[in-house]
Order: structure tokens, then sequence, then C-alpha cells
């Protein structure tokens, strides 16, 4: 497969894509929102800045089926053989080593220094869902209703 530059790639998949969810507004002023959802996408935006088709480097946090957290990193292969694109690490440590493996992994070699802040938000939300899919944290209760009527 022939390497592209990541801007011509870009412009030729930001229209349209296998991957992309299209969500029309409520009225005409409020438009079509546009969210991607593949690989790579740390926000699951259809922006230039994350797309995981269209850049080199990217780097994600996905959820699997036993509730663990993984950290997915485009590699220079991606383009040569599709299947060994990506590399995984897995996160299994504590919240605060778990930062310190993202940091390291992405920021500090400089995959993707621009990601910091999306990687550690849904790295925070992955965290807190795997918690409460375990049974470590009680989740939240739904509240109905306007009070407690059942005050005397």
């Amino acid at each position: 497969m022939v390497q592209v530059p990541d801007s011509l790639l870009w412009e030729l998949t930001k229209k349209n894509t296998s991957f992309m969810k299209k969500v029309n507004g409520q009225t005409k002023r409020s438009g079509c929102i546009k969210f991607s959802t593949e690989k790579g996408n740390v926000k699951c935006l259809s922006k230039a800045a994350y797309s995981g088709l269209a850049n080199s480097k990217t780097a994600d946090i996905i959820v699997t089926d036993d509730n663990q957290a993984h950290l997915v990193k485009k590699t220079k292969k991606s383009h040569q053989f599709p299947a060994l694109g990506h590399a995984v690490t897995h996160i299994k440590k504590d919240f605060r080593r778990a930062e310190n493996v993202i940091q390291k992994q992405v920021i500090d070699n400089f995959h993707r220094p621009d990601l910091k802040d999306a990687l550690m938000g849904k790295y925070a939300k992955v965290y807190e869902g795997n918690r409460r899919a375990k049974g470590i944290k009680k989740t939240v209760p739904v509240k109905k209703g306007r009070g407690n009527s059942n005050t005397n």
C-alpha cells in the first residue's frame, strides 16, 4: 500500500467514510453532528485532529468485554500490514500508575502530546465505569419524582 500524506487522506475521508455516524439536529440552526467510530479516534468526533484513519500516529483507550482498559497506538507498519497496525498495552494498575503509563507511552515520547487531555479524560471515565461493573464502586441511584414524600 502506498503511503499518503495525512492531510490528503483527511480531505478524501472527511465527508464520507464507513465509520461515520451522522446525527441530525432538532432544528435547522443546530445542523448535523458527525461522529466517527474508527479505532484510534479518542473523542469519536469527525475532525482531523482526532481521526484514526487520517493520522499516522493515533492513540486511544478502549474497554474490553472483561472490564479491562487498553491503550491502543498506531504503529509504523500500519500502512504495510493493517492487521499488525496497532500496538495494545494492557492497563491493569491503579489510577495514578495508569496515568503514568499513558503519560510515558503517548506524551513523553512525542507520539501525540496534543491528545493528553482527551486521553486522560477518557481513561477517567473508563476507569470509573469498570469499577462500577466489577462491583467495587456502587452505582448511582436514579432519582424519581420531585422529592421524598414519606417525610413525617
